[in-house]
């Protein structure tokens, strides 16, 4: 019988700076309000892709457990052995899955430290001030703004013709940097900016995402819908009008209804009851507003072997990043977009030994490659969408990575 690879779990005490500890450019992380999980080293790596990337996620992260003996003191979800998983949006583009060497937790005043091997207990030390990125060139050309437009328009044609209803559109844009780009920096700035989102970075994929796609955690699930959206002019009173002006907007209620009932819809299976509020609240965040709904639900506890895998399953893509109904929202986004979105809008996060775990929909992020970084946006199109405002909220949730990489 081959020797099984020892991975020891202990508390350290008070809560750390998660993000001050990242010893190098290439950090896994998923943190919000300082409590979350950092990592750095790899112990395993893959990738997978398909119809069925979900499921070959799940039976390559068991076969890595086989492989593992485990010391946990500390137990519960977060603690142990953690999977690092950002999927793509599409089953056609690369999924990427890291088991860190060594990864730090927070949450409320306790840290631990998970390490994978026999060496000692791995020492601690905070990343220096200095750690910043070089100028950034924008490559933004008008063509592409008229471009998106026309999609827009293309789409709300499809949507008053009876296609579907609601089909969510995104667009990119490159910015080049005159040496590699750090996303330890990134995230720094983004927790300063932008406290109440989950910061994550996975394989070059950084960024900072106000909506949580699953929590699973001891037979509960949590999803934080987000759909409708309104920028924030920074005057108060003026903002507490426009929140107003959002939460009674019949074509944001409505792209948000969507949204929320395919959430509800897609974990009612596995559950014995579910919670579903009759109306949204208005999420404030720096730079804009969103229609927020937490849909919960309690797991049947008869079902066997229902993970965050078997959930996200049937969860990816919501109608917040695809569209209603999904299959012909997904064909139109095909049709229509023109890019490949790889990982953005993509399920990010973590998934413990029990197959518990945390994960977002990759949103206000951008994806790595050397000197360069791809930022994304998207918008929820429905009847009634102009072009000229959807554009415009393109910009506004451009706006953290801009802002992050300044």
């Amino acid at each position: 019988m081959p020797q099984l690879t020892p991975v020891t779990t202990t508390r350290l005490g008070e809560h750390l700076p998660l993000l001050e500890l990242l010893p190098d450019s290439n950090p896994v992380a998923w943190v919000r309000s300082g409590d979350g999980l950092v990592g750095w080293g790899t112990y395993a790596t893959t990738t997978v892709s398909g119809p069925h990337r979900f499921a070959d996620a799940r039976h390559w992260w068991q076969k890595q457990l086989e492989k593992l003996a485990v010391t946990n003191t500390v137990h519960g979800s977060g603690t142990g052995p953690i999977l690092f998983s950002s999927f793509s949006f599409s089953p056609d583009d690369v999924s990427v899955l890291v088991i860190p060497q060594v990864v730090v937790g927070s949450k409320g005043d306790k840290s631990w430290i998970t390490w994978i091997g026999s060496d000692p207990q791995p020492v601690l030390k905070t990343t220096p001030d200095h750690v910043s990125n070089a100028d950034m060139a924008w490559d933004e050309k008008p063509q592409s703004d008229l471009d998106w437009k026309n999609r827009v328009a293309t789409a709300v044609s499809r949507i008053q013709s009876g296609d579907l209803d609601k089909v969510v559109l995104a667009r990119d844009i490159t910015i080049k940097s005159s040496k590699s780009i750090d996303p330890r920096a990134i995230l720094k700035k983004l927790a300063v900016e932008y406290p109440s989102t989950w910061k994550y970075s996975i394989s070059g994929l950084v960024g900072a995402t106000p909506e949580l796609l699953l929590r699973l955690s001891r037979g509960m699930i949590t999803s934080r819908v987000l759909a409708g959206t309104i920028s924030k002019t920074g005057d108060d009173a003026k903002d507490l009008a426009l929140a107003a002006s959002l939460a009674r907007s019949s074509k944001d209620l409505a792209e948000h209804e969507y949204a929320v009932r395919s959430v509800a819809d897609a974990i009612e299976p596995f559950c014995s009851s579910t919670n579903v509020p009759e109306s949204p609240f208005v999420l404030h965040l720096a730079n804009v507003m969103h229609l927020a709904t937490d849909v919960t639900g309690a797991l049947v506890e008869t079902l066997a072997h229902t993970d965050a895998f078997t959930i996200l399953e049937q969860l990816h893509p919501t109608a917040a990043v695809c569209g209603t109904p999904r299959p012909i929202a997904a064909a139109l986004i095909s049709e229509i977009e023109g890019m490949s979105r790889g990982r953005y809008a993509g399920p990010v996060g973590w998934i413990d030994a029990a197959g518990d775990g945390e994960l977002g929909i990759a949103l206000r992020c951008g994806q790595i490659n050397g000197d360069t970084i791809r930022i994304f946006a998207g918008c929820g199109i429905v009847d009634g969408s102009d072009p000229e405002i959807e554009l415009a909220e393109t910009y506004a949730k451009f706006s953290p990575m801009r802002s992050a990489l300044k």
